[in-house]
């Protein structure tokens, strides 16, 4: 997706990584701007070389990449975006792509809370802390974060942000009691100007403290709310929400505890603080009452003139280089690290972090072909919106799930867990966690929440990953059956190496994310689409039947393949799949086996 218009001329740089950052939310491999002044101004202000600058702008005027209005550019599509009537909005509460105008925050939270969730009034529960006792309810915001994605790179939001803070603290507003705050610039640069411009204080003040520089709350870094609060929303079904200015809202991803996630601008993400609860209208209501006058949103709100004088007397060129000088230098730690001088990395038993994958075991310079799959029984039978989050979970991991309970067989304790996130390297944690969100619900285990399943050797309810060791002990071929937009979300290729080290051979699914099925052929996983707006459900499948999936070295992209699944009384349920194998080298990567697999052969016989 290609951003152009006359409204980029003044769109600084960093607002445009922000557009930039989010797409694969708006369903784009990529979204891009053409290069300009503003280019040039950032590299200027961020310390580049000026000659670097230089052969920057005259490279891309020679190659035809600089922005020029006047040139007449032919488009595939166009949308166009009138900015003049942008709105303040958030999204939520489980998907970025649910965009929500503030004015109509509390209307649509009646409306989560009682269509989605079903609470007709909202529960509540007295907490009592330690240094005070409060009441919470349905819609309040347990956590507000202003994480460390595009946004906090962004001067002109984080300083937004701050002089909220400063406004606020002025008027002697606070946070509310269960709300817990957090602050991680997207560098220390961030940090400092915050210093300059005198309002890392007033957020401190607010909560907002700088807890890192990395990913943190979008992930599930936010760390354990309060016992008190935890055991509260718990105990009473409390629907606690997230207010956040990351990139990705998707379910269980901020917390365990969290029902609803809302992604919000860096200023809305500090009144949200302020107000504590998602079940108002700030455009209308007020945050606080202070001495018996009412403070509104709009009595902190700073002008767009406030934001950019701030942003000139605070950030420049030297604090760049500054900050930049030793940028690769890291830490004690890191500089304590001792690295191998070998060709080849040396794989470690003992690491729980990094961990040599089995995509390459038994691999032949043979390659395995195309053939039919037969007896094959369903991991999971899921619904619309699956994202990859609930595919491969980015989160905590629970001492519980499988995943938890090798950490611990490896002599981990609970408190060095870390997340599924941070053990990306190790494929014996993340094939535990594949499917293991805990919000998702897999209709081969009515009346649960998370990773389980009904495993079809025994019978028995149990984790989806204990459930896929037996089927891969009897040699049984698995599928996952879903409904529309299957692998919606981040871009995670986990979602597809999880799926594949469970033993799962097709997906047969309504619709996909473009990206996820191009990744599942890529894992050598056969994506199929349901065709003539059949469903699952409406051919009568309930998950319980086994399958025959008859393709063969014959295959075409797009084929129609033909599945034959089977019911427990011999009943045969016929059917027409589209093949979303979509182009003759997915059909060669599938193949091989997958993507890796094919690019090691070439390597071999070349």
């Amino acid at each position: 997706v290609e951003f152009y218009g006359e409204a980029l001329a003044d769109m600084p740089l960093a607002t445009r990584a922000t557009l930039a950052n989010m797409a694969p939310e708006y369903g784009a491999t990529m979204g891009f701007f053409p290069v300009d002044e503003q280019t040039t101004k950032y590299l200027h202000l961020t310390g580049r070389d000026e000659k670097l600058i230089e052969t920057v702008e005259q490279y891309c005027k020679l190659q035809g990449l600089w922005r020029d209005d006047s040139r007449p550019i032919k488009y595939t599509s166009t949308v166009t975006l009138d900015m003049s009537i942008v709105e303040p909005a958030l999204s939520g509460p489980k998907r970025p792509q649910d965009r929500i105008l503030l004015s109509d925050m509390k209307s649509k939270w009646l409306e989560t809370r009682t269509e989605m969730f079903g609470h007709a009034e909202p529960n509540t529960a007295l907490v009592e802390d330690t240094e005070e006792s409060f009441e919470m309810s349905d819609g309040d915001v347990a956590i507000a974060a202003i994480t460390s994605c595009t946004n906090t790179s962004n001067p002109g939001v984080m300083v937004a942000a701050g002089l909220v803070a400063k406004k606020a603290h002025a008027l002697g507003l606070k946070r509310k009691p269960w709300v817990k705050t957090s602050l991680a610039p997207g560098s220390t640069v961030v940090t400092e100007y915050l210093k300059r411009a005198n309002l890392l204080g007033d957020l401190e003040a607010l909560g907002f403290w700088v807890v890192g520089y990395g990913c943190t709350t979008c992930i599930g870094n936010s760390g354990p709310l309060d016992t008190p609060i935890k055991e509260a929303i718990n105990e009473h079904d409390l629907l606690a929400c997230s207010v956040l200015s990351g990139n990705r809202n998707f379910e269980g991803r901020i917390g365990p505890e969290i029902k609803a996630n809302y992604l919000a601008s860096p200023p809305l993400v500090v009144a949200y603080a302020i107000a504590g609860t998602v079940d108002i209208d700030l455009s209308t209501e007020p945050l606080a009452n202070m001495d018996g006058k009412d403070v509104f949103l709009k009595d902190i709100w700073p002008s767009n003139a406030e934001v950019q004088e701030t942003i000139n007397s605070s950030l420049d060129r030297d604090e760049f280089l500054e900050q930049y000088a030793d940028v690769f230098a890291g830490g004690e730690d890191w500089q304590a690290v001792e690295a191998g001088t070998g060709q080849l990395f040396e794989w470690s038993d003992a690491s729980t972090y990094i961990h040599e994958p089995p995509f390459f075991q038994g691999m032949t310079t043979e390659v395995p072909g195309i053939h039919a799959i037969e007896n094959a029984r369903v991991l999971c039978k899921l619904g619309d919106s699956v994202t990859t989050d609930h595919i491969s979970p980015a989160g905590n991991i629970g001492s519980d799930s499988p995943a938890g309970q090798f950490l611990e067989s490896r002599g981990v304790p609970v408190s060095m867990f870390n997340s599924f996130g941070s053990r990306r390297g190790n494929d014996l944690v993340m094939t535990r966690g594949t499917f293991g969100n805990v919000r998702v619900k897999n209709q081969l285990a009515p009346g649960t929440e998370g990773g389980f399943t009904t495993d079809f050797t025994d019978g028995e309810v149990k984790s989806i990953y204990e459930a896929s060791c037996n089927y891969k002990e009897q040699g049984t071929p698995l599928v996952v059956l879903a409904g529309k937009d299957y692998g919606m979300g981040s871009s995670r290729d986990w979602a597809a190496k999880g799926t594949m080290l469970l033993g799962v051979k097709a997906v047969i699914a309504e619709s996909y994310e473009r990206i996820h099925r191009s990744n599942l052929v890529g894992m050598g996983v056969l994506p199929l689409e349901f065709i003539d707006g059949q469903t699952s459900d409406s051919l009568g499948l309930d998950g319980t039947e086994s399958y025959a999936i008859a393709i063969d070295e014959s295959v075409q992209p797009r084929d129609e393949i033909t599945v034959i699944a089977t019911k427990s009384d011999g009943v045969e349920v016929t059917f027409q799949t589209l093949c979303r194998i979509d182009t003759p080298v997915e059909v060669d990567y599938y193949r091989n086996g997958g993507i890796l697999h094919t690019v090691l052969r070439k390597m071999a016989t070349t």
